[in-house]
């Protein structure tokens, strides 16, 4: 292993922590005669990375080969860019360093532990090339990572060789992309010493439009919107506005389940994040993937400033926003900010009203967002329909006249009508059975 992983070139900058050099080193050091405890404790270290990792991502059965392939899947190089963009050209010269790095990897896919595991005395590598993972509860792992890592680490490990390998690969780059917006569906942003970082929600809500009870012209217009952004045809910001509770952001989070595998990825900011925005657009604008920047319960108070961040972005700056992203936020406001009367005090009277500058500059936020979709509560026959078929769905079984009673006496001790109230309801129905 330490003599092959030199002849890496595209691939070369694996770190110098990562497992796979650690275990190289460690090969190393066994060939030179080192020391059998401390080789094994410094052993034991890295197959606990590895089985971290593994229950982290969701890997099963050759965590060794599942590890391998998602460095493929995850190394940024120049090689990898550019099969995200326009896949590998057939008589590129790139090709042959990396048809040399894939036969190097196919040697680490079928690389014989035996005679470290014979030195140290442990059988721990041959447990882990075959591998038996417990069952998990979908929400404690990536269950996209895992999919893909293990539908491709298949399809490498029956590789002849490293050639077949160099065309799984860039089939792979070129449908899915690299690293982590090609494994994940959706994001948050945090800020570190190393930069900007795009940090993997792994447990995405998996619930899908249909899931959202009424409302079908507000999704009918979410969706012509969205499918129009993945098309490559002209798209507009979307504001949802509306009722607390009545499924604004259900609706937005919906989109990434519907459209993640036509490329659809979903990048979720905070209000005092508005300053990280060019940053974001910088890490994006070139990428093979549409992005949404969702921004939930968008609202300003008088003198809060951060929203000239946001206009900037979503039009009049002098850098124009790319055009695979589009921002989408929900506001229980029409018009983001707070006004107050005090806005008006410089109106002028010129025959007819007009608004002052100030009342100008605060309404030109909500005017940027060229679709805005509204969500009104439930009327009290629509706020009964949704609790019967949520009920129904859910398998609960009651006479509908006292259903609607207790409906009703819910409702008034939690807010009001709206499909928040109502699931919220249904949940507590469910709690009650035994």
């Amino acid at each position: 292993m330490n003599r092959i992983l030199p002849h890496l070139v595209l691939y070369s900058d694996l770190g110098k922590d990562s497992i796979l050099v650690r275990l190289a080193e460690i090969v190393r050091d066994r060939k030179n005669g080192g020391a059998v405890e401390a080789l094994l404790q410094r052993t034991n270290a890295q197959v606990k990375r590895l089985l971290d990792l593994a229950t982290a991502c969701g890997f099963d059965e050759d965590l060794w080969q599942c590890y391998l392939t998602w460095v493929l899947m995850t190394n940024d190089n120049s090689f990898t860019r550019t099969c995200e963009r326009v896949g590998a050209a057939e008589d590129g010269s790139v090709n042959r360093f990396a048809e040399n790095d894939f036969a190097v990897f196919h040697q680490l896919f079928h690389y014989d532990f035996t005679a470290l595991e014979q030195y140290l005395l442990t059988d721990c590598f041959s447990i882990l090339t075959d591998y038996r993972a417990i069952p998990k509860r979908e929400r404690t792992y990536n269950r996209d990572v895992s999919a893909q890592v293990r539908t491709l680490r298949k399809a490498l490990a029956g590789a002849s060789d490293g050639h077949e390998m160099f065309r799984l690969m860039t089939d792979y780059y070129r449908q899915y992309g690299y690293g982590v917006f090609a494994m994940n569906r959706a994001f948050r942003i945090r800020r570190s010493e190393a930069g900007l970082q795009f940090l993997p929600i792994s447990n995405v809500d998996g619930v899908r439009l249909e899931d959202l009870l009424g409302y079908e012209l507000q999704k009918t217009e979410l969706r012509r919107n969205t499918e129009a952004f993945l098309a490559g045809r002209h798209a507009n910001n979307v504001l949802l506005y509306g009722d607390a509770g009545t499924g604004k952001s259900t609706s937005v989070k919906a989109l990434i389940n519907e459209y993640y595998d036509q490329g659809l990825r979903m990048i979720e900011i905070y209000k005092h994040q508005f300053g990280e925005l060019s940053h974001i657009l910088g890490e994006i604008k070139n990428r093979n993937y549409r992005f949404i920047i969702f921004i939930d319960d968008l609202s300003f108070e008088e003198n809060e400033v951060e929203y000239k961040f946001l206009k900037a972005v979503i039009e009049g700056g002098v850098e124009t926003r790319p055009e695979n992203v589009l921002i989408y936020a929900t506001s229980n406001r029409r018009h983001l900010i707070r006004e107050t009367w005090n806005d008006r005090q410089d109106m002028e009277h010129h025959g007819d009203i007009h608004r002052s500058d100030t009342m100008e500059e605060k309404l030109s936020l909500a005017a940027r967002f060229g679709v805005t979709i509204n969500y009104n509560a439930p009327s009290p026959k629509e706020f009964h329909a949704i609790v019967r078929a949520l009920a129904e769905r859910q398998g609960i079984s009651m006479d509908e006249k006292e259903l609607m009673v207790k409906a009703n006496a819910w409702e008034v001790r939690h807010g009001g009508f709206s499909g928040r109230t109502a699931q919220q309801f249904v949940h507590y129905l469910e709690g009650l059975e035994e």
